[in-house]
């Protein structure tokens, strides 16, 4: 059975991109085309890892998915996939003057890379993140 994957990605050509790329490397894709969308579904798919865009119906969006998700509180509605790897693939770089980095408090997640992916990278990447982690 292949690995599932969480996409949480606003722009559909996106979503289709890396679908291909995805699904090509063996993995089945869950879509959601918002933060919030992506809260709901990260419960129903249980993935091995998320994609995660940053500018979604805010500037911001995705790092506030990121906290909810990365929520160290045992107690939290997302305590079941706070180990879930989360890899965020965005072009906030290229939007501000801001750098952006992995942090565990500020941006709790496990890697970051830039719009648009080079697939063999992205797919390298995650077979990292996914043999990484439980």
């Amino acid at each position: 059975m292949p690995q599932r994957i969480l996409v949480i990605e606003n722009d559909p050509d996106y979503q289709e991109i890396l679908r291909e790329i995805l699904t090509s490397g063996g993995y089945e894709v869950v879509l959601a085309a918002s933060g919030q969308e992506g809260l709901k579904r990260v419960k129903e798919a249980q993935p091995a890892l998320i994609v995660l865009d940053v500018m979604m119906e805010s500037a911001i969006s995705g790092f506030e998915v990121a906290h909810c998700l990365k929520s160290r509180d045992p107690k939290s509605e997302y305590a079941a996939v706070a180990s879930t790897p989360i890899l965020i693939l965005t072009s906030i770089h290229q939007a501000t003057p801001f750098r952006f980095k992995p942090d565990g408090d500020y941006i709790p997640v496990e890697d970051f890379m830039e719009k648009p992916p080079d697939p063999d990278d992205l797919l390298q990447r995650i077979k990292i993140l996914i043999g990484t982690h439980p």
